[in-house]
């Protein structure tokens, strides 16, 4: 039987391809960008990349049942989940609770942005581009890792996680590798971050632990210095600690959990270096929280649950019917039950996130 660290990385790597295939996709999509007309093009070729980033995200959240029966079941554990991932619940929609389409649509603002402040043509379609590739990498992933997190409470069982590097990581991530979490900790992540959960309870997944010396020693000295700079990997060499070295550096900023806002560092990717615009959580009931429209008229599952009821008339003019409360990330949702596990699938299922 495959070992939890196998079974980790061989999880990554599905979706990892998922999200490379999207990528190529969306990369083609915008190489048919009309220079002259940015905008209007973009979102004739947007509804199609829409479909496909959301079917992806689907397809992404839907491996998290299989990979938590299996990762649970090698090491023991009773992999019986008291509720079911709702894969739809986690498509369609932004990390930072917004919709999708209006995120993919980021490109067009940075590529306006750089010529606006002066940058070539192609300098400024080739920023879009980047950003759009960094958009759709992390969207993928972030749903898979949203959907281990929620499927992984669902399981009582599953106490907790241990962090995995996985491929070419950085230095950011190194230092938090083999680290255990509780099974409420979002899971930090930077943009095309590929480090996953290795779930369990923190005396069964000793083994599978991953260390940031060992991963340092194992790379070769010009990797060292690529990954922790030249003067960080001399100093790690001649015996500093690691992760005093990395949390020193401008290096080890950037980091946010899965399921939350989008980092300043990709929002300032987006805005082509802009501070302005932020997206911050709102005030819901005396607490600030991220919340998602996503799935909340009475078309949606969400909507359904929270009793959608208030009037709202779309940009085409046709009326719909929304839900009073607003509807809770995954991310904000294990924030208020804290420790608190039964409190958590609860909200999880009155959000329409398991049933």
């Amino acid at each position: 039987m495959p070992t939890p660290a196998e079974l980790a990385v061989e999880h990554a790597s599905v979706r990892r391809r998922m999200a490379v295939a999207v990528a190529d996709e969306a990369r083609r999509a915008w190489r048919q960008v009309d220079p002259a007309r940015i905008a209007e093009s973009w979102i004739a070729a947007m509804a199609r990349l829409l479909l496909l980033v959301t079917g992806a995200q689907r397809a992404a959240a839907g491996r998290s049942e299989q990979y938590l029966t299996d990762v649970l079941t090698a090491q023991g554990l009773d992999p019986a989940p008291v509720a079911e991932l709702v894969p739809e619940a986690l498509s369609g929609v932004a990390s930072d609770g917004r919709p999708l389409d209006s995120l993919l649509y980021q490109p067009v603002i940075t590529a306006l942005t750089g010529l606006q402040r002066g940058a070539t043509l192609d300098r400024a379609l080739a920023g879009g581009q980047a950003a759009l590739d960094m958009i759709v990498r992390t969207q993928i992933a972030d749903a898979g890792r949203v959907a281990d997190q929620v499927a992984m409470t669902a399981r009582p069982d599953a106490t907790g996680y241990v962090r995995m590097l996985v491929g070419r990581s950085c230095s950011r991530c190194a230092i938090l590798a083999g680290r255990w979490y509780a099974v409420n900790a979002g899971f930090r992540r930077h943009p095309r971050c590929d480090c996953v959960h290795i779930p369990g309870r923190e005396d069964t997944t000793r083994d599978a632990r991953t260390d940031p010396d060992l991963f340092f020693r194992s790379l070769s000295r010009a990797e060292q210095d690529r990954v922790f700079t030249k003067a960080g990997a001399e100093a790690i060499r001649l015996g500093a600690d690691i992760g005093q070295v990395v949390n020193s550096r401008r290096g080890a900023i950037g980091l946010t959990p899965a399921g939350a806002r989008i980092t300043a560092q990709e929002a300032r990717a987006l805005r082509n270096g802009l501070e302005r615009g932020r997206l911050q959580p709102v005030d819901v009931f005396g607490r600030q929280l991220v919340v998602t429209t996503e799935g909340t008229t009475v078309r949606g599952e969400a909507g359904r649950l929270l009793g959608a009821r208030e009037n709202g008339v779309r940009a085409d003019g046709r009326r719909y019917r929304s839900a009073r409360i607003p509807r809770l990330m995954p991310e904000s949702i294990l924030q208020i039950a804290g420790r608190d596990r039964d409190e958590a699938v609860r909200l999880l299922k009155r959000f329409g996130y398991l049933r």
